[in-house]
């Protein structure tokens, strides 16, 4: 019974490392893109409930899988830096943490391709995209902040893409979380070893740009966004501050998680801005789930 009890331990022990790779509170930032998209689109109605639950589902994969990717990209570096991490600590199986990623980003491709085809292709762009930022981008200085922003505006307009003719009138909101992801990624730059001022001068002033255009955005709607806007403002600007100004490795952790989790609340706002509150409150109940994630699994 004893030798019994331990193997299931072991076993509960490598899902929950698994688990750990796909990053679940982040995940469910993705399902806020999604929502704000599809709000965009003013369609989120009983009659479409399928089609977002399928833009739903391939969120997830094309986000966990992408995630999952960049840890198995980064195994060995991670054995140096990171040896806590689910595949250097031999937690997860490397060609596991494979064979788990694939089947993630092809059930986010092929859930996308049952909506329509311009879904379908922003699916398999994202998915490259991701890949292509796992495998090489993130290395490069000035690449990487832009390979990872185009990620999550995909993500955003996946979300637009269950009415495809509206992706070319609305493509520009996607230039919000391509400069807030930019941001976000120079931030953590310095999560190991410390970062630079000027890095995080930059970050703050690409958070500008985006506080600014959801300003903008909600203009006409200022009463409905403002609340939103002021609690992804407090929640963000404090902590980006503390890191730019002491850009050791522990406050700019705590300043790219607080950047990550907070994509639900620009993704609220950017649905305020377009008049629809009962949306944004329900992008805005996804933050509490995230957060609660986020205290059992790394956001980074």
């Amino acid at each position: 019974m004893q030798l019994q009890g331990i193997k299931t331990f072991s076993i509960q022990h490598r899902i929950f490392a698994y688990l750990q790779l796909m990053r679940p509170a982040n995940i469910i930032t993705a399902w806020a893109d999604i929502l704000a998209g599809f709000t965009v689109t003013g369609t989120l109605t009983h009659s479409n409930f399928s089609s977002l639950g399928l833009l739903l589902l391939a969120t997830t994969g094309l986000y966990g899988g992408g995630i999952v990717f960049n840890d198995v990209f980064d195994a060995d570096l991670d054995a140096q830096e990171r040896p806590e991490r689910p595949i250097p600590s031999g937690r997860a199986n490397r060609l596991g943490a494979i064979y788990l990623g694939t089947a993630l980003l092809i059930l986010g491709i092929g859930a996308a391709a049952q909506v329509s085809l311009s879904s379908f292709l922003l699916a398999t762009g994202i998915a490259l995209a991701a890949l292509l930022y796992d495998a090489w981008g993130k290395h490069r200085l000035l690449i990487s902040p832009l390979n990872m922003g185009l990620c999550r505006g995909g993500n955003l307009l996946l979300g637009v893409s269950i009415v495809p003719e509206l992706l070319v009138e609305q493509w520009y909101i996607a230039l919000i979380p391509v400069i807030y992801i930019a941001a976000i990624t120079a931030m953590s730059r310095g999560e190991v070893h410390g970062g630079k001022h000027s890095t995080g001068i930059l970050a703050l002033l690409m958070l500008s740009v985006v506080l600014g255009s959801l300003w903008w955005l909600g203009a006409k709607n200022i009463l409905n966004t403002l609340p939103f806007w002021l609690l992804f403002a407090i929640r963000v600007v404090p902590a980006w501050i503390k890191a730019a100004l002491t850009p050791q490795p522990e406050l700019i952790g705590k300043a790219v998680k607080a950047g990550v989790i907070s994509l639900i609340l620009l993704d609220a706002t950017l649905a305020a801005s377009f008049g629809a509150i009962i949306n944004s409150l329900l992008i805005l109940s996804l933050l509490p789930l995230s957060l609660l994630l986020a205290r059992r699994f790394a956001v980074t």
